[in-house]
């Protein structure tokens, strides 16, 4: 069987009543099914994870509002649970860590005389998508000793059929690299929206020939808002790691947390929004999802806030009590903006001009 631990104990309850505490796909029949079987418990108990053979610790590292990245967040975390480890079992790291946190917990648990093989193998699914994506992509293992290495393996196996061996440190910028890749190729797009906008261009119909049936162009993404809780923390974590020494990401971050401000300006040049209630579609940090976190539909709220009369958002899937009807909105609403594109309002019966970054709409507005 299998246990969550968890310090949130309403997410402990969800789970255990057979309630996603997130909207993830095609997860809910399946965590009712483990339940029903008796293979899954959550608790706030952490002295349970003495009888596992293996700890996965989901725990990733963060960054304070200065973008300083917190090594010890996770070593601080294994620290106080140390005392419920035992030798011969398995610990796997398995969110994104700062370069060099998979060996500070070694040499933690090391000074502590605990005989613990220790691994870092990345989560790489997109959020949303985890039920399919757990079983197509390969998995990254890494981990110092043999052993590490085959009881990981031996695990993710079940999962996916390609496993790919690096070592820790070559795993720890493998998942930054990948992040940091995808924020910089999101920051390529935006740029070149704004380019286009500014000439009075479509971007999106640019995009969308110069993708047309050419292989080399296909990963060009729409413009959008890019943020969320991994791609500009991990960019941010890249470019602390390297001394600040990281040019493009940190064009990147200006690119892309700039887009919110670039919007309203272009939209205050042909409203006043100081009368205009403005409002805003979709709150979470990607489409069909209600995931808020780095969203940066708060920071265009923000801006709103103290640019317009006043400001409505909306959103179907994130939990947030500011938030209002999407029937409020188109009511009262004089503008309205593309914050998140989901799928409902790809074609949306609305009266109001539209902005959309995003290119879902068919009658957006250009800014």
């Amino acid at each position: 069987g299998t246990l969550l631990v968890d310090i949130d104990k309403n997410a402990v309850r969800a789970v255990n009543g057979g309630t996603l505490p997130f909207r993830e796909d095609g997860a809910e029949g399946k965590l009712r099914n483990v339940l029903d079987m008796k293979m899954l418990e959550a608790t706030t108990d952490a002295s349970v994870i003495t009888d596992v053979d293996t700890v996965v610790v989901v725990i990733g590292t963060p960054v304070d509002e200065h973008l300083n990245p917190d090594p010890q967040a996770v070593a601080t975390v294994i620290d106080e649970l140390s005392m419920h480890l035992r030798d011969g079992q398995l610990l796997i790291l398995r969110s994104t860590v700062f370069p060099g946190v998979t060996q500070l917990i070694e040499r933690l648990l090391e000074r502590q005389g605990l005989e613990v093989d220790v691994a870092f193998c990345p989560e790489r699914i997109a959020e949303g998508h985890a039920m399919k994506e757990l079983f197509e992509l390969p998995q990254i293992i890494a981990s110092r000793n043999k052993t590490g290495r085959q009881r990981s393996a031996a695990i993710f196996g079940r999962l996916t059929e390609t496993i790919i061996y690096l070592e820790p440190e070559e795993a720890e910028l493998a998942k930054l690299f990948t992040n940091a890749w995808r924020y910089i190729k999101f920051a390529t797009a935006n740029q070149f929206y704004m380019i286009a906008n500014d000439f009075g261009l479509d971007f999106e119909r640019i995009r969308s020939a110069l993708a047309q049936d050419y292989p080399r162009a296909q990963d060009l993404p729409r413009a959008g808002f890019a943020a969320g809780p991994c791609l500009f923390k991990d960019t941010a974590q890249l470019a602390a790691f390297n001394k600040n020494n990281y040019t493009l990401g940190n064009s990147a971050m200006m690119v892309n947390e700039g887009l919110p401000l670039y919007v309203v300006s272009k939209l205050e040049e042909r409203f006043d929004l100081a009368e205009m209630s403005v409002g805003i579609l979709g709150m979470a940090f990607k489409g069909e999802s209600d995931d808020s976190r780095s969203s940066l539909s708060y920071k265009l709220r923000r801006i709103l806030r103290f640019k317009a009369k006043d400001v409505l958002c909306t959103d179907p899937y994130v939990p947030d009590e500011t938030l209002v009807p999407l029937e409020d909105v188109l009511e009262h609403a004089d503008l309205l903006i593309v914050g998140a594109p989901h799928d409902r309002y790809r074609d949306l019966e609305a009266t109001q001009p539209i902005a959309d970054v995003w290119g879902i709409t068919d009658r957006g507005v250009r800014v």
